[in-house]
């Protein structure tokens, strides 16, 4: 009996954002295909509009709508820390 052995991801196959909506909800590593990104001059709303015709499709699917988009951000960046209460 033959295992099937899964295949190995290229590297740069994907790249990754977090995703921060108005409504302040982050979502990390979504993936978009590097193929999408080849050739773009502006490839930030390359990424935007990609991500937002994934939503539509998600909200159209399970009928619960998701906010727009405020920021995206490469995946790994921090998080900006609050700022402390000043004493």
């Amino acid at each position: 009996m033959a295992l099937n052995a899964r295949k190995k991801k290229e590297v740069g196959e994907f790249e990754v954002f977090d995703v921060v909506y108005q409504d302040g909800a982050r979502l990390s590593y979504r993936k978009i295909p590097s193929a999408e990104l080849v050739g773009e001059e502006d490839k930030d709303s390359a990424v935007m509009a990609y991500f937002e015709a994934q939503d539509r499709k998600i909200a159209e699917a399970s009928g619960k709508m998701r906010g727009a988009i405020k920021t995206i951000l490469p995946a790994g960046l921090n998080r900006p820390k609050p700022e402390a209460p000043s004493i």
